[in-house]
């Protein structure tokens, strides 16, 4: 038994490590851990995956496939432009809108999905009023975050925590049990951010203007028939049409530019250059912009070719692979640029490997463009279509597809979850909780209960920077629930927690609804630093405040 604490200990660790360095998707890493579990013979096969058989896996998986329908229905477009038309061009009325419907949305959704929704209506919305989007992006994704609390289908932690607890023979969550509170927690935030958090935010009045990114990187190829043949690069017209050349490739190397450098036919520049100019320059005479994958763009032009710009995902399965390995027929779109936040090298374009938060320049045909919005895989910002209220009653009476629901599931999540709950049951099994557990509660018997709960509150918030919010409480739970059996206390308590602290953490941008909104809000790692940790500090005293309250620290059972 002592070699099987230290085992799970050991790949306790290198779990946590693996998810902060993100070097495989944490579906990889859950089950590779779960097969050395049973491997070592820790887990027996039947308890390693029994996990993936819990009713709240269907549950998360139909939740999935709601919320795909729902944003397949182009519905929150309507609410969005019905509900904010009241309130004018105040900033502070539009944003109080903003926040109290993707708050309340992302009570009955996933809160990733409805931020990626909600970014492009924002956006344009921010355009058309002179606003500054980044005074709007960032409070819009914690709201999405701050709803989740509201419900037991708000998170998929949530769900994860009522499945684990579920195990250890306690009463499951109910509906609405955790709503009082997450009502106050979503009160609380929404005030701090129209109050204070707003007020930290970088205001740029430009930015609303040029709609998203003024800098996307692109290459342009240089015609034997340009003007351009015989310039200086830096006194070109290209230049003078606001273009910033930044490196040549002549002969398939790299050249600097510099005062003197002159520009020759096949030429390929690679530049700087806003959205207008971009796309202005396709009609330009002698050159062209390099896009990827060229063939059959006889097909990529007319009145229907449409640019669009769009923002790659957590789900998309463009991840992690280069612009040029991309075919162009994945998804009917040519990607035209690109832009990363604080990226600025000049090197070939073509092998950067596309990250959460990239934006891309595409062009393609209106109908894909119109399919690439409904999808959770690229958001696509500023380009949309009147909402479509009947596909809801085609999804009603199901005409919805199972492969259509098939794409809806995040996967990975399930399987993260699944897995996680089984590494909890390792925890327990093996006495590797009860260690733990006696561990803290000695650190932090002179507090009484209530200070060994803040401590592993304040654990949960520290391990959700590195891990996933799910992943960094189904990691404390069995642990924490020995220390309350221990202590005498309410489980039940030490459970919702635990629940509540992974999503009351906004120290840093690692939560996938920040990550969206980093790029479009042309935000820096600070931003989220400076706004995020009162945030974290208003909420922990909130929830660590409220907690007795609703439930009782001390309690005949708490299952």
């Amino acid at each position: 038994m002592e070699w099987n604490i230290v085992i799970v200990l050991t790949l306790l660790v290198i779990t946590i490590i693996l998810f902060a360095l993100e070097l495989f998707s944490v579906d990889v890493i859950t089950l590779i851990m779960l097969l050395i579990l049973v491997a070592t013979k820790v887990l027996s096969p039947a308890d390693a995956f029994s996990g993936f058989s819990e009713e709240i896996i269907v549950m998360l998986a139909s939740i999935f496939v709601i919320g795909g329908a729902l944003q397949e229905t182009g519905v929150l477009d309507a609410v969005i432009g019905k509900l904010t038309r009241p309130a004018g061009t105040s900033e502070v009325r539009i944003l109080f809108v903003i926040l109290v419907v993707c708050s309340g949305l992302s009570a009955f959704m996933n809160n990733t999905t409805v931020t990626a929704m909600f970014i492009g209506p924002v956006l344009t919305l921010a355009r058309q009023q002179g606003l500054a989007s980044s005074r709007m992006l960032l409070p819009m994704a914690y709201a999405s975050i701050f709803g989740g609390t509201c419900t037991l289908v708000g998170t998929s932690t949530n769900l994860a925590v009522s499945g684990f607890i579920a195990r250890e023979q306690m009463k499951p969550l109910g509906l609405f049990e955790i709503t009082p509170i997450g009502l106050i927690i979503t009160a609380a935030g929404i005030a701090y951010l129209m109050l204070v958090g707003r007020r930290l935010l970088p205001k740029n009045p430009d930015q609303a203007k040029d709609f998203l990114i003024p800098d996307y990187l692109s290459e342009i190829a240089v015609l034997p028939q340009s003007p351009l043949v015989g310039q200086r690069a830096l006194e070109s017209d290209l230049a003078k049409k606001g273009f910033r050349i930044l490196r040549a490739i002549r002969n398939h190397q790299g050249v600097p530019i510099d005062p003197e450098f002159a520009l020759q036919a096949d030429d390929i520049l690679v530049v700087a250059a806003n959205v207008e100019n971009l796309i202005q320059v396709q009609a330009a005479e002698g050159i062209q912009i390099r896009v990827r994958l060229v063939q059959g763009d006889h097909d990529l032009r007319g009145m229907n070719i449409k640019f669009a710009e769009v923002l790659v995902t957590p789900q998309s399965d463009l991840l992690d692979r280069s612009l040029d390995s991309i075919q162009r027929e994945e998804h009917g779109l040519n990607i035209v640029a690109i832009h990363r936040r604080g990226h600025a090298s000049t090197d070939n374009i073509g092998t950067m490997r596309l990250k959460v938060g990239d934006l891309l320049l595409v062009q393609a045909h209106k109908d894909v463009l119109e399919g690439l919005r409904r999808e959770r895989e690229l958001a696509v910002l500023g380009q949309f279509t009147p909402p479509r209220l009947k596909r809801l009653l085609v999804i009603l009476f199901r005409c919805l597809t199972i492969e259509q629901a098939y794409e809806f599931i995040d996967w990975r999540l399930l399987i993260l979850i699944g897995g996680m709950t089984a590494f909890g049951v390792a925890i327990e099994q093996t006495g590797a909780a009860q260690l733990l557990a006696r561990g803290i509660d000695n650190l932090l018997s002179a507090w009484g209960v209530r200070g060994i709960l803040t401590g592993y509150f304040v654990l949960t918030i520290l391990l959700t920077q590195p891990m996933s919010n799910a992943a960094a409480a189904l990691v404390v739970l069995p642990v924490a629930l020995q220390s309350a059996r221990d202590l005498g206390a309410n489980e039940r308590t030490f459970a919702i927690a635990i629940m509540l602290a992974a999503s009351v953490s906004f120290i840093a941008p690692f939560e996938p609804s920040c990550i969206l909104v980093y790029g479009p809000g042309k935000y820096r790692f600070m931003d989220f630093v400076k706004t995020g940790a009162l945030l974290t500090l208003i909420l922990t005293i909130v929830v660590l405040s409220l907690i007795p309250v609703f439930w009782p620290l001390h309690a005949a059972t708490g299952r």
